[in-house]
């Protein structure tokens, strides 16, 4: 339960998170990272703090604006008289604690508190997930109509020879009706009816969640409503059964779920969800296969899904797609072993199930060589990457791509990867110094490089250097 003004927990936050930016950004700056720490992970996870800076601060200029408008509509409504006399005098249970005014529509919140549906929609609309009245956590945000207070608002209007006003139909900035939720509702009813019902229900929530932001938050106010999707494909006792459609169907509408920042908690942690995901990612079609990596890109931009989803198993199959090569795929799978390495425990698991020998041979063929070297580079805080890395050729491989490039980003990530194999094997010097005397690489790097480059660099060199000192002192 919360207690005082939800501000102040905003208030909160936002002093933790500017803390967080501050120690990433000096981290950044001075290098007091260890290697362990990898400088891409820091920039990233900087990054992430900013944006949640960010959404915080407009989910409360968001709930500011939403209780303001309630209040100016209240106000204007007593100001122009047309809240007469009768209605002043109804009862204080018969009044909505946010409008103040006569119920026209009430509905019952999980917390049991009793509301008229269009302020309390506007104030969940507003991202709003506590209670107005009690400030309770909601355990959903299901509106259940309070047909009591109904009738006993409508016989007080009875009695009293008023008419009553009867409820509006309200929609929402989406345009999200009643009609609309019976809609899902009947739609998430027929994932558990026969093959064509299924079929049709999937395509057109599909359909749905793509086109309309409201639908993907109507699967946030139960926590049946994803199992319900779900039904088709957890029926099924083997994947020869699985109509490829209707998984197709299935997994692209958990894709646009978890586009949903409310929702990305929600779907990584229904039980099934992950385990489906994997199926579609090692049985599926091309484009099944693509959606699946593209869902867990996006539900692992939530820290907490991270372990989850890499505990589950995710790393070989990802691997596996990665290693086939398909274009549709490559993009998603790229992003999703990145997002997940920034996790350390899942650093170990890429490494194990195969990381280092797909991504050098994709950079080594020259696909995708942005994104495939970040994660490399993020990798190389694992010192069996880095002797995996040694051993498959990745010196020479990354000397040649510094030559060639003018990616100044890229130019860094090799540079970093060649100053861990360098710290940790150093069977490896000679090759650095043979390229070092015939082409000047890494000199040209400590002259013209990014900042952390040209420390990576002048790291590389001074211990070449001292080497050959030492060698000649013997």
């Amino acid at each position: 339960m919360f207690s005082g003004d939800p501000s102040v927990a905003v208030a909160k936050a936002t002093m933790e998170l500017k803390k967080e930016l501050q120690r990433l950004v000096k981290s950044i700056v001075e290098d007091t990272s260890s290697e362990d720490e990898n400088e891409t992970g820091l920039i990233d996870r900087a990054n992430q703090t900013l944006q949640a800076l960010k959404e915080l601060k407009e989910g409360g200029k968001q709930r500011s604006s939403s209780i303001r408008k309630i209040n100016d509509n209240n106000n204007n409504r007593n100001s122009n008289g047309s809240s007469n006399s009768i209605w002043a005098s109804c009862p204080q249970e018969f009044r909505c604690p946010l409008s103040k005014e006569l119920m026209r529509d009430p509905v019952i919140l999980s917390t049991g508190q009793t509301y008229d549906r269009p302020f309390i929609q506007k104030w969940l609309k507003a991202g709003n997930r506590i209670c107005p009245k009690t400030q309770q956590v909601l355990s959903h945000t299901i509106l259940i109509p309070n047909n009591l207070v109904r009738d006993m608002i409508t016989q007080w209007c009875k009695n009293r020879g008023v008419q009553f006003p009867g409820p509006i139909q309200y929609s929402d900035q989406d345009g999200l009706t009643e009609a609309d939720r019976d809609l899902f509702l009947s739609l998430l009813k027929k994932m558990s009816s026969t093959l064509s019902e299924q079929k049709e229900a999937a395509r057109t929530l599909r359909s749905l969640t793509k086109r309309m932001p409201s639908f993907r938050a109507l699967f946030g106010e139960s926590l049946e409503s994803i199992p319900q999707l779900l039904t088709p494909l957890c029926q099924t006792k083997s994947q020869t059964e699985i109509h490829p459609d209707l998984q197709e169907d299935v997994i692209t509408t958990l894709l646009n779920l978890s586009i949903h920042d409310n929702n990305k908690k929600l779907v990584a942690e229904t039980p099934m969800v992950i385990p489906l995901l994997l199926d579609a990612l090692r049985f599926g079609t091309i484009e099944t296969r693509t959606n699946a990596a593209a869902t867990l890109f996006t539900l692992s931009a939530l820290d907490s899904n991270k372990p989850l989803i890499g505990k589950s198993g995710a790393m070989k199959p990802l691997i596996d797609l990665l290693e086939e090569g398909h274009p549709l795929a490559m993009k998603d799978v790229a992003s999703a072993i990145f997002n997940l390495c920034i996790e350390h425990e899942n650093k170990a698991r890429a490494v194990r199930d195969g990381a280092v020998r797909a991504l050098l041979n994709k950079i080594k063929n020259r696909v995708l060589v942005d994104e495939f070297l970040a994660t490399l580079a993020m990798l190389s805080s694992n010192q069996k990457a880095v002797e995996e890395m040694g051993d498959l050729g990745a010196v020479s491989c990354l000397l040649s791509l510094i030559k060639e490039t003018n990616c100044a980003r890229n130019k860094e990530n090799c540079i970093a990867v060649l100053y861990t194999i360098c710290y940790f094997d150093r069977t490896k010097w000679k090759e650095m110094r043979d390229e070092e005397s015939k082409y000047g690489t890494l000199s040209q790097v400590a002259q013209n490089g990014t900042s952390r480059a040209k420390r990576k660099a002048n790291g590389i060199l001074d211990r070449l250097n001292r080497a050959i000192n030492l060698t000649h002192t013997a």
